[in-house]
C-alpha cells in the first residue's frame, strides 16, 4: 500500500492536514533537539520528513531512519536524507543500544503489532535514552470530536482517491485512529513496554499527540 502510494504521500499529507503536519514535526524536532542526542534512529520514516527535520536540527548528530517500503526509503534518499535503510519496524537491524533517542511519527499505529515495535524501539535504546512518537489522536472536545470523525470517514477518502488515485489505500484510515490508543491510554501502553515517565502533548485540539518516554528497565 505504501509503495503504491509512495508518489504522490507528501503532497497528499500536506494537502490533508491543511499544512499542519509541517508544524507537526517542527514541534517533535524541537524536543529532540533539545535532548541533544548524539544517534537518532527515526523509525517507519516514511518519505523521510522527520528525519530532515532533525538532520537540520542537529548537524552534529548521526541521524539514522529506517522504513519497510522500498519506495519511500528511495523517495527519503532523493530528498536527501543520508542514512536510512530498508527495515521492518519490528525486526530493526541493529544491536542493543544503539541509539540515543528513537522517534517515530505517524508510523506506531500502522505496525501489526504495536507493544512489539515499543518493545523493539527500546531494545535499541541506550538505558539513558528517550522515545518521541508522534500520532493521530481523537479530540476530547465533543463538537470537534464529531466533525473530525465525519471528516476521516468522508471527505479524507475522496480528496485521497482525487490526490492519488488510490482511494482504497487511505479508507482503513480513520478506522485506525479511531482505535488507536491516545492520550492515557498510549501512555500505560508505552510503559507497559520498557518505558517510564510517559507523558501526552496534545496539539491542535488534540488531532494528534506528541507522546515522550524515558527508557525504563526491560522486563
Amino acid at each position: 500500500m505504501f509503495d503504491r502510494v509512495a508518489r504522490r504521500y507528501d503532497l497528499a499529507n500536506h494537502v490533508l492536514s491543511a499544512g499542519c503536519d509541517f508544524w507537526w514535526r517542527a514541534q517533535a524536532s524541537e524536543i529532540v533537539g533539545s535532548w541533544c542526542a548524539p544517534c537518532v534512529l527515526d523509525v517507519a520514516t516514511g518519505s523521510g520528513d522527520l528525519a530532515l527535520c532533525l538532520q537540520r536540527k542537529l548537524p552534529q548528530s548521526k541521524i539514522t531512519a529506517v522504513d519497510f517500503s522500498r519506495r519511500m526509503v528511495a523517495i527519503a534518499r532523493r530528498k536527501g536524507l543520508r542514512d536510512v535503510v530498508v527495515a521492518d519496524a519490528l525486526r530493526l537491524p541493529f544491536a542493543a543500544q544503539s541509539f540515543d533517542v528513537v522517534t517515530v511519527a505517524f508510523g506506531l499505529r500502522n505496525m501489526r503489532d504495536w507493544s512489539g515495535g515499543l518493545r523493539e524501539m527500546r531494545r535499541v535504546l541506550t538505558s539513558s535514552g528517550r522515545l518521541l512518537i508522534l500520532d493521530f489522536s481523537l479530540p476530547r472536545n465533543a463538537l470537534l470530536r464529531k466533525t473530525y470523525g465525519f471528516y476521516l470517514h468522508q471527505i479524507l477518502p475522496l480528496f485521497c482517491r482525487l490526490i492519488t488515485s488510490e482511494k482504497e489505500a487511505y479508507e482503513y484510515l480513520g478506522t485506525s485512529i479511531e482505535t488507536f490508543p491516545n492520550g492515557s491510554e498510549m501512555c500505560r501502553l508505552i510503559e507497559s513496554n520498557g518505558f517510564s515517565r510517559a507523558t501526552a502533548e496534545p496539539l491542535t485540539g488534540g488531532i494528534v499527540t506528541i507522546y515522550t518516554a524515558a527508557a525504563g528497565s526491560i522486563s
